[in-house]
């Protein structure tokens, strides 16, 4: 039986407390994507943020679709940011899923464009996406 008041989790505390962390204070880049993709507005699909997949935490990621969106900062141009980011996206990779990776400058002032090309991924990766179904106030609920 599993114990509420201590549940067994399958990622650490330090960085499941770093994910939590990141969510509360994301970057203009990551807000703005985030409303553009939450709530199944994008295709349909289901996202969540800031999601801790191995000893990573991914910043956008569509199980469904098994597809992992990242936004990079201009920190993320040096040499050795590189490297390490083409080990996280291997990493992540080897878990099945695609990594999708955009500059915030991209984000920013090429909305569309970014939204365009992970809606194809979507729809390639995960093509029966069905949109929720939302009762309208007054109906009955379906039996």
């Amino acid at each position: 039986m599993v114990d509420p008041e201590n549940p067994t989790w399958k990622v650490s505390k330090k960085l499941r407390t770093n994910a939590r962390a990141l969510r509360r204070n994301s970057i203009d880049a990551e807000r703005l994507l985030w409303a553009a993709i939450r709530d199944h507005r994008l295709n349909g699909a289901s996202f969540r943020r800031q999601v801790p997949i191995e000893n990573y935490v991914a910043d956008f990621i569509c199980h469904a679709a098994k597809l992992v969106v990242e936004l990079d900062g201009g920190q993320h141009f040096s040499d050795s940011a590189e490297q390490a980011d083409a080990k996280r996206s291997a990493t992540i990779e080897a878990k099945g899923f695609l990594v999708l990776r955009f500059s915030n400058h991209d984000v920013m002032t090429n909305r569309i464009g970014v939204l365009e090309t992970i809606a194809t991924a979507v729809v390639e990766r995960a093509p029966t996406l069905t949109h929720p179904r939302k009762r309208e106030r007054g109906q009955e609920q379906p039996s």
